[in-house]
């Protein structure tokens, strides 16, 4: 399934630094003046997953194919982007297109990079980013409102319904709220009907990424302004990971075997970038389930809760289409035995029908007949 991650934050904040770490290219202007990055880069990333190493060496597999995501490096916002400054308009269309937004915000002083705002603070500088799009969503929300009201006066039930959710709507957004931490206001059917015809931007879940000078490596412990930015991300009940993206560049420069060196020495034991997609997969409520043989190994991403057919239908459609049964065993339980050889002689390869809910680690055969 298609995973894309939107890098947004004020101009100047580090985003693109963060983009070209994560991609591992250049690809993204890195400048000290606003609106460096005007159309969006988009970057495919392999996702981490030291599982599916594991899982090719004991099968023997000839090729390693992981699961990917994608990261959008969206340009700089500013005040009264919901109104067209800085060429607003275009950026918040970005945006839009995103599963969920990686929301950089500067916790470093540093007086040869310029700040929009004229001053380090993080918990302004993030209002500030989630003003506009709150103001984006309720322009969005009017317009639609203006649409419906008269069919709905005239007994449309569904433009009727559409009133009663872009009411709800309005009213947490005039609130300045963003709609993701309001959810619990409206029905399931509410939620869905507003992801699939309004798009809001703000429904849409997040994580902060703290960036910051290299001495406060690892976690941003003394860093004040990583604090304050935690106890807004507390209260929202979102994800904060913490980060030097220079640190994160120069990691990315150096040969794969010397990378694990200059993490330690910055008291890291995986990569900032790595937290950064895990926290992803985590907003999202995503899952990885394997296929392993002789031909390759490979990771396959898919929603929590997803049943066998449908993960199967990852593969290609006609595997769901045919979909018969799943010879399924968990990761953690093949490593014991040694190999899926091993775990078919010992009986412990499971046999799963269609109703069959996949969990993270399962390695599955599928059996299928078009």
């Amino acid at each position: 399934m298609k995973l894309n991650i939107g890098i947004v934050g004020l101009p100047n904040v580090g985003k693109s630094t963060i983009f070209n770490a994560l991609t591992e290219t250049a690809k993204a202007g890195v400048a000290n003046y606003p609106f460096c990055t005007i159309d969006p880069n988009v970057g495919i990333v392999d996702v981490p997953d030291e599982r599916l190493e594991k899982l090719a060496q004991i099968e023997n597999s000839k090729k390693i194919i992981p699961a990917t995501i994608e990261f959008v490096d969206i340009a700089g916002l500013v005040k009264g982007a919901s109104k067209g400054e800085g060429l607003g308009n275009q950026f918040l269309s970005n945006i839009r297109n995103v599963s969920a937004i990686a929301h950089v915000v500067r916790c470093f002083e540093d007086e040869d990079v310029v700040h929009v705002e004229g001053s380090v603070n993080p918990v302004r500088d993030a209002e500030i980013i989630e003003t506009e799009l709150i103001l984006a969503d309720l322009q969005t929300v009017e317009k639609r409102l203006e649409k419906v009201l008269k069919p709905a006066k005239s007994g449309d039930k569904k433009a009727k319904f559409e009133v009663q959710v872009l009411e709800k709507a309005k009213d947490v957004l005039q609130q300045l709220q963003p709609l993701r931490t309001n959810l619990s206001q409206f029905e399931e059917e509410e939620i869905d009907y507003m992801k699939k015809t309004i798009f809001p931007l703000t429904i849409k879940p997040v994580m902060y990424v703290a960036n910051i000078d290299e001495e406060y490596l690892p976690e941003g412990e003394g860093n004040p302004y990583v604090q304050q930015l935690k106890e807004k991300a507390e209260k929202e009940g979102a994800p904060v990971v913490v980060l030097c993206g220079k640190v994160e560049q120069e990691i990315v420069e150096l040969p794969k075997e010397e990378r694990k060196e200059i993490l330690e020495a910055y008291g890291l034991s995986e990569p900032g970038l790595s937290r950064m997609i895990k926290t992803g997969y985590r907003l999202l409520d995503l899952i990885t389930y394997f296929t392993a043989g002789e031909k390759e190994a490979r990771a396959w991403t898919i929603k929590k809760g997803t049943k066998a057919p449908q993960a199967a239908g990852e593969i290609h459609s006609d595997f769901e289409r045919g979909f018969i049964a799943a010879e399924v065993i968990n990761y953690e339980d093949l490593i014991k035995v040694g190999s899926l050889q091993k775990a078919k002689e010992s009986g412990i390869l499971r046999i799963e029908g269609k109703d069959y809910v996949v969990q993270d680690g399962d390695v599955i055969h599928f059996r299928f007949n078009v």
